[in-house]
């Protein structure tokens, strides 16, 4: 089985080396994470499956359809390293990530002690509203406030937004800690919202106002396959 081959595969190996950004591409450091769009099916797929779980669906609502729902394949998915050898894996998953000109910036987050894809970022370039989800094993260590400040970085230094938003269940008690210690601000929007599963939640929302703007070589470009941002569900 697929996931059997994966498993086989999950030795570690040094950090990917996305170097700077570029038309279409980016790339963000923190202090614990790294940050970079894509650049394989693999990179993608193990994004997605980080925020797959029960867990992180009870916040996020996707469809079926756009999570990794076998548990086995998804826990072998985020226990590999994208800095690892790949040879042996299968042709698909080693395809390049192809970029949407008209979709949301995605970014993959990989832990910088051990090499694991430890989550996902987005950010609709239009709207400057981010969101994003973290792994299992990278939840509860202080690392959603990472994420989050690096999606505020995003917005303000590859964009040029003045304004990051975000938005997060009321009960979601860790994500609005999160955005809190990220710099975040409460701030007006719409008190219930609508997730992709169907189900409405009631919303609550933050902004994030910048300093000095900056923008990299990508700015303006979109990286994402999807240009819809839900309220974040670390």
């Amino acid at each position: 089985m697929l996931w059997a081959r994966l498993r086989r595969r999950g030795a570690a190996g040094p950090l990917p080396a996305p170097g700077p950004c570029a038309p279409g591409r980016h790339t963000v450091h923190t202090g614990r994470l790294l940050l970079y769009t894509p650049q394989t099916q693999l990179d993608l797929l193990a994004a997605v499956a980080a925020g797959s779980d029960d867990a992180a669906q009870r916040w996020l609502g996707m469809r079926d359809e756009e999570i990794v729902a076998d548990a086995r394949f998804r826990r072998t998915l985020v226990r590999m390293r994208p800095g690892g050898d790949h040879r042996r894996l299968p042709a698909e998953l080693l395809a390049a990530f192809e970029l949407d000109p008209e979709g949301s910036a995605v970014l993959v987050a990989v832990r910088r002690d051990d090499g694991r894809y430890a989550g996902a970022l987005q950010l609709d370039h239009v709207t400057g509203q981010t969101g994003g989800w973290l792994a299992p094993h990278a939840r509860g260590q202080g690392l959603g406030a990472e994420l989050f400040a690096a999606g505020a970085l995003l917005g303000h230094a590859h964009f040029g937004m003045d304004t990051v938003h975000a938005g997060t269940e009321a009960t979601n008690a860790a994500c609005r800690g999160a955005l809190s210690r990220a710099g975040f601000v409460a701030a007006e929007g719409p008190p219930r919202h609508t997730l992709r599963d169907g189900r409405e939640i009631h919303a609550i929302w933050f902004r994030h106002e910048s300093g000095p703007l900056a923008r990299c070589r990508a700015a303006g470009r979109a990286d994402a396959r999807d240009p819809h941002v839900d309220p974040a569900g670390v």
